[in-house]
């Protein structure tokens, strides 16, 4: 029998920027949150967490028997450490469920510091190899992030060489870093904005040419079409189709890149991702209909990362930037009323009357809607939906409890 239908059921480990997010992950399925405080995570562009809103977050976790992982994985210096010594004993002390860890020294601060508290090693520490793990393990690590650059053949190895309550966790889903593992300095060096400290100006995304040291301003494409040369565009890693691979592996926690992303992001891909998981414990075979709503987030082309072979000239994006978006969030139901079923809406985007739209739901099958009717907030009919988050209400065929989601397909 492989090690993925021995031991408990994986975890579906989710991105949370700010304390909406991480209650729309859990409302939408996810086992765990990862989040960063205001200092010590990878994530600067994302909202992030004061103090009271983690304990917060965690007491909302907790509640629904959900855990809390917090990010404190940049590369530290010197005068970073006392400083973490005092975060890590607050992190133990509100009741967070683990705390995530590149660097060895901040590593050891932690076990002085808050000896109880659960440490996962991030992806940023370069974890390759099967000695890497059980040496993290044998210093007291319960988990081990690997790197993004494995295969399943990789992981298969790793399973078998390490101790059985020692967890793996790798990334299955989001943006791809064009360095080895994010360990990145091109950001620093073209922006001094240090991307092994949260600050990551995302340059590989940036449009390029080359130019011959003795032409100057005479620029050769590397590789164009009409909206430019995008030489480090790495593709989006998908692996929802790929989900019964990544558990026999021996992967333990299945992680959605993303604190950056929007609530909408979080819980699309979050639901299709629990429901790709629960159907593969339940024997069933992969619903195709799961892909299809990932690709209703915004996002770039997909593909399967390193997990089946090596990426070729496939993996990147060299005729753009931008994202593929087959769908916009229209609104997000605040209230609903059970016996009228109307509910009442903040607005994201604008739509219409005699729209076709979708109305997403927090462990539910979506459903289409015809709008027929929508007020405002004081009761006046209105032909559409035009400013930005007003309140408004519209009748629905179905239930939509808090938090529900209306998106509308472009072109519809």
């Amino acid at each position: 029998m492989k090690w993925g239908m021995r031991v408990n059921r994986c975890e579906l480990l989710a991105p949370a920027g700010n304390l909406y997010k991480l209650k729309m992950a859990i409302k939408y399925g996810a086992d765990a949150v990862y989040i960063g405080g205001e200092a010590f995570g990878l994530r600067e562009a994302a909202e992030n967490f004061t103090p009271q809103e983690m304990r917060e977050g965690i007491e909302f976790a907790h509640k629904y028997g959900k855990k809390v992982y917090v990010t404190a994985n940049i590369i530290a210096k010197n005068s970073d450490l006392p400083k973490m010594r005092k975060y890590f004993k607050e992190l133990y002390d509100m009741g967070a469920d683990a705390v995530l860890i590149a660097d060895l020294g901040a590593f050891f601060v932690c076990r002085e510091a808050a000896p109880e508290l659960e440490i996962h090693i991030s992806t940023q520490a370069n974890n390759t190899n099967f000695e890497t793990v059980k040496a993290w393990y044998k210093l007291g690590a319960k988990r081990v992030v690997l790197a993004r650059e494995m295969s399943l053949e990789e992981i298969r190895e790793i399973r078998a060489n390490i101790p059985e309550d020692c967890e793996l966790e790798a990334f299955v889903h989001g943006a791809m870093c064009i360095s080895y593992s994010g360990r990145c300095l091109l950001s620093n060096y073209m922006t001094h904005r240090d991307s092994n400290r949260g600050a990551c100006a995302h340059p590989c995304r940036w449009n390029y040419a080359l130019m011959e040291e003795k032409r100057p301003n005479e620029y050769f494409p590397v590789f164009e079409n009409e909206r430019g040369t995008f030489i480090l565009n790495s593709k989006d890693l998908c692996m929802i189709e790929h989900v019964g691979d990544l558990i026999e592996s021996g992967v333990y926690s299945l992680k959605i890149e993303g604190r950056v992303k929007s609530e909408y992001y979080v819980a699309t891909i979050v639901q299709a991702y629990r429901n790709a998981i629960d159907d593969y414990y339940a024997g069933k075979p992969f619903d195709k209909g799961l892909f299809d709503e990932v690709c209703k987030v915004s996002h770039r082309e997909y593909y399967t990362g390193f997990f089946y072979e090596l990426p070729k000239e496939g993996a990147q994006v060299f005729g753009t930037s931008s994202y593929i978006r087959e769908c916009d969030i229209v609104g997000i139901v605040r209230e609903f009323n059970l016996e009228t079923k109307i509910a009442k809406v903040e607005q994201r985007n604008r739509f219409f009357v005699g729209d076709e739209i979708e109305v997403m739901r927090p462990m539910e099958k979506f459903f289409v809607q015809k709008v027929e009717w929508l007020k405002d907030e004081d009761g006046n009919e209105i032909d559409a939906v035009r400013h930005a988050a007003m309140t408004f209400y519209i009748k629905l065929d179905q239930d939509a409890p808090v938090d529900s989601i209306l998106r509308k397909k472009k072109g519809n």
